[in-house]
């Protein structure tokens, strides 16, 4: 994990610097950290951009107690993290174990709160990969079905492909991989939605 090291010292600075007491927590990948607008878009929920770079789940698990438990009074946490994971080559089956020890050190930390699970994006770049992460979207899903019910998943991928089931081109940068403001858009709509609007 120590190629992780810079980017996670950066994130504890951006924490550490954070003006407010923040209430949302946005964890997890460079889905998250490079959210560019995510402050001004969720502005009145007092959020926080924990995401780093290359992050996987078990990136997530492994940094958990440095990166987000250090905030004392979050009311919120969502999480966006399982695509490295499925781009390293992990099966399905390994990104749910990583999942479920996500969640006991989460909620070891906080028990009550509520967890917001963002869903693996279809990807132009992992088009290869299609079925492994519609699998894991499936299996994360269930789990989060099966839980205490203070847990929740929020579908994006079903907004980000056409009618033929294949990634929208235009949501993403040059890369295939990163999303644009477009895409940003949309996870931006979903979010309010799905998360916001339910509080």
């Amino acid at each position: 994990m120590e190629w992780y090291e810079d980017d996670v010292k950066a994130v504890i600075e951006e924490r550490s610097g954070c003006p407010y007491d923040p209430k949302t927590i946005f964890y997890g990948s460079s889905s998250i950290r490079l959210w560019g607008s995510l402050y001004d878009d969720f502005k009145e929920y007092l959020p926080v951009n924990l995401g780093f770079g290359g992050s996987t789940l078990a990136a997530c698990v492994w940094f958990f107690d440095r990166i987000v438990a250090p905030v004392k009074h979050p009311q919120i946490l969502i999480l966006y993290a399982g695509d490295n994971d499925l781009g390293d080559g992990r099966h399905p089956q390994e990104v749910l174990i990583f999942f479920r020890e996500f969640m006991a050190d989460f909620r070891k930390h906080y028990p009550q709160i509520p967890f917001y699970y963002i869903s693996i994006k279809p990807s132009l770049s992992r088009a290869g990969i299609i079925e492994e992460i519609i699998e894991t979207n499936s299996l994360i899903s269930t789990e989060i079905e099966n839980s205490s019910g203070n847990d929740h998943f929020v579908d994006i991928y079903s907004k980000m492909i056409n009618g033929d089931g294949k990634p929208v081109a235009s949501y993403f940068e040059d890369d295939g991989l990163h999303l644009n403001p477009a895409g940003y858009q949309i996870w931006k709509n979903v979010i309010l939605n799905q998360v916001f609007r339910k509080l």
